[in-house]
């Protein structure tokens, strides 16, 4: 019989903690919107948000159903809360999430330093047990455990938290370097001890405090595989998040497919389309306001361009010379066409004869101006709800599900 190959599995968490992002945010369509662009590109999971968060019920709903009709498919949706039963209770009484991550701090910096004497290391694993235990008991189908400041948890208790997580029913552990704090040598270490031990799959959150976030997380996976199960890697795109921001998207996939120690020998999920990087991390600059820097690996607008006169005339005479991918694999090489002349755009004071203009460069047709005024209604509250100008596949999404673009747009404080 043969052995099973661990794998590395993306999960995205733009839509939880890229959204953290101090000073910033997205709209819940723009959230909508990047958990289809997850999901055509093949990412494993989407941390969708919140389900304790009353604001974000509509739309972890909306989505939900969206999933249900074969739109967010086949992507997993899951929803972050805090490991205690009260946090449970809520998120199944106020969502049909199935799929949570319950987080709890781990270090004694935190349970001292946070928690302030409320817990001590041993209610801190129950607290967790009766969570995870909670979970199943009210339906959720599948539960994974976070450690909070794992990278500053003495390694014996963070062994025995993950042990009594597993034995609650947690389908794995996940492994926060919530500070950036690990480099990615004493990560691969930590990792490993962790993966042998607990024999878990192991599931890497790490940020970028200290400029090492990509690389700690594929040595973090790394060390999971070598351990004999398998891995997820936390991306948001662009590197979204707080502080110096999380591991991003596509530099993860470009070191897991490129770079000369995983290239062909650690097994990347095969449903990942790097060629649509270039279309989410454009979307995702957009709807956050954040320019991608020039630098920015694989979508930045010099990751391609050499002047050098050395360079230019290697990569002219053989790309490989000067380049270690093909820019096309990334979904790049379209020209940006840019309107100077007249433009009709659809926004909150929109009427129907520009609106019915817009979508018909979009090739969709309304059968009268009544069907059409329905959508123009949602498409203002879209405008309102974005304070920009909407892109062609928001118009597109909300002309394909209007009652589920209205449930996304409705707030109810």
């Amino acid at each position: 019989m043969m052995k099973k190959q661990n794998k590395i599995y993306i999960v995205d968490v733009t839509n939880r903690d890229g959204v953290q992002t101090s000073r910033l945010g997205l709209a819940k369509l723009q959230k909508t919107m990047i958990n289809i662009y997850l999901n055509e590109m093949g990412i494993h999971q989407s941390e969708f948000g919140f389900p304790v968060t009353r604001h974000e019920t509509n739309y972890l709903n909306a989505n939900l159903e969206l999933a249900r009709i074969g739109v967010l498919k086949p992507i997993i949706l899951s929803g972050w809360i805090r490991a205690i039963r009260e946090d449970v209770e809520k998120a199944v009484k106020m969502t049909r999430v199935e799929n949570l991550n319950l987080s709890i701090s781990t270090s004694d910096q935190m349970i001292n330093g946070k928690f302030q004497g409320k817990y001590t290391r041993e209610d801190v694993i129950r607290e967790m047990v009766e969570a995870v235990g909670a979970a199943y008991k009210l339906g959720i189908k599948y539960v994974g455990v976070n450690a909070e400041d794992a990278s500053r948890t003495h390694l014996d208790y963070l062994i025995k938290f993950a042990r009594s997580a597993k034995k609650a029913g947690a389908k794995r552990i996940r492994y926060c370097d919530t500070l950036g704090f690990d480099d990615p040598f004493t990560i691969y270490e930590r990792v490993k001890i962790l993966a042998e031990e607990v024999k878990l799959p192991v599931e890497l959150h790490c940020h970028n405090d200290l400029g090492m976030v990509v690389a700690c997380s594929v040595a973090g996976a790394k060390a999971a595989i070598d351990a004999g199960v398998d891995a997820h890697i936390n991306t948001t795109v662009n590197g979204m998040g707080e502080r110096a921001g999380n591991a991003d998207l596509v530099s993860v996939i470009l070191a897991l497919k490129y770079s000369s120690g995983f290239g062909g020998k650690y097994m990347l999920d095969e449903s990942v389309k790097l060629s649509h990087a270039w279309k989410i991390a454009k979307y995702a600059s957009y709807a956050f306001g954040v320019p991608i820097p020039v630098n920015q690996p694989g979508v930045g607008s010099n990751a391609f361009a050499h002047e050098s006169g050395v360079h230019a005339d290697g990569a002219l005479k053989d790309r490989r010379n000067y380049e270690l991918y093909d820019f096309e694999g990334l979904g790049r090489g379209e020209p940006e066409i840019i309107e100077t002349g007249r433009q009709i755009t659809a926004g909150e004071y929109s009427g129907i004869k520009g609106f019915r203009n817009v979508y018909d460069k979009l090739e969709i047709k309304f059968k009268n101006d009544k069907d059409a005024t329905k959508i123009l209604e949602l498409v203002r509250y879209a405008n309102v709800h974005t304070q920009q100008p909407l892109t062609e596949d928001e118009l597109r999404f909300i002309a394909r599900h209007p009652e589920i673009a209205r449930k996304i747009f409705t707030m109810a404080p």
